[in-house]
C-alpha cells in the first residue's frame, strides 16, 4: 500500500469526507445502555455509543458521555448505576431512550419497559434485558486533548459489584455472546451491526 492509496488527515484540521470515519474505524463498539437515579428518586435510562469493559479485577465497566448529561449528574450524585444489554428484540426499545426529553420523564414508561430494583444498588435495571451490571461509581473524569486542554466530555468509571444473567445464554457453563443477538454501534448516526452466533470464530493466541 502507497502514500497514494491512503486518505491521509490530520483531526484538527478536519477529515475531508462525508462523514466523520473515526466512530465507523473504532467499531463496532457495545452500547452503554445506562440507568440512574437521581437524588430525588428521578429515573433515567440512556444509550452511550462509546462503551466498553476496562478491567477484569476488579470488574470495571465505563462509558463517555458528550457535555454533561443527566447519567452523568445522577451518578455524580448517587454513586450508582446499572448497564444493560441491548439486544436485537430491544433496538427500538432501546432508541427511543435516546430521546432528548425534560429531565423529570421516565425513559422505562417511554420505551415500554419494566424496571426491576436493584440488590445492591438503588438503581433499578430493564427486566427484558438478559444481562445487567450493577456498578458503584469509582472515577468520573474530565477527558482532554494532548494539549490539556479540557474537552466537553466525562468518562464514568464503574465497578460491577453485581450481575444477572438470563440462564437461556448459559451452555456448558459458558455465556454465549451469540445467542442473546447483542447489537452494537456501528459510525454514522443510525448505523447497528447485530452479533449472531454464525459469526463467531475461534483463533487460539500462540504459546
Amino acid at each position: 500500500m502507497t502514500a497514494k492509496d491512503l486518505h491521509f488527515y490530520e483531526p484538527k484540521n478536519g477529515h475531508g469526507l462525508k462523514h466523520d470515519p473515526f466512530n465507523a474505524i473504532v467499531a463496532p463498539r457495545p452500547i452503554g445502555w445506562i440507568s440512574s437515579r437521581d437524588a430525588k428518586g428521578s429515573v433515567n435510562l440512556a444509550p452511550y455509543s462509546f462503551f466498553n469493559a476496562f478491567c477484569y479485577v476488579p470488574p470495571v465497566i465505563g462509558f463517555s458521555s458528550t457535555n454533561w448529561k443527566d447519567s452523568v449528574a445522577n451518578i455524580q450524585d448517587t454513586g450508582e448505576f446499572v448497564w444493560n444489554l441491548a439486544t436485537m428484540d430491544l433496538a427500538k426499545h432501546m432508541n427511543a431512550t435516546a430521546a432528548h426529553v425534560a429531565r423529570d420523564v421516565d425513559e422505562f414508561k417511554l420505551a415500554g419497559l419494566t424496571p426491576v430494583p436493584g440488590k445492591l444498588v438503588n438503581v433499578p435495571r430493564v427486566a427484558e434485558s438478559p444481562v445487567s451490571f450493577e456498578c458503584k461509581v469509582s472515577q468520573i473524569v474530565q477527558l482532554q486533548g494532548a494539549d490539556g486542554k479540557k474537552a466537553e466530555a466525562w468518562l464514568t468509571l464503574g465497578e460491577v459489584v453485581a450481575v444477572y444473567i438470563d440462564k437461556a445464554f448459559i451452555k456448558d457453563g459458558v455465556y454465549q455472546t451469540g445467542l442473546a443477538h447483542p447489537i452494537v454501534r456501528a459510525g454514522r448516526r443510525g448505523d447497528y451491526f447485530e452479533i449472531k452466533p454464525e459469526n463467531m470464530f475461534e483463533m487460539i493466541r500462540p504459546d
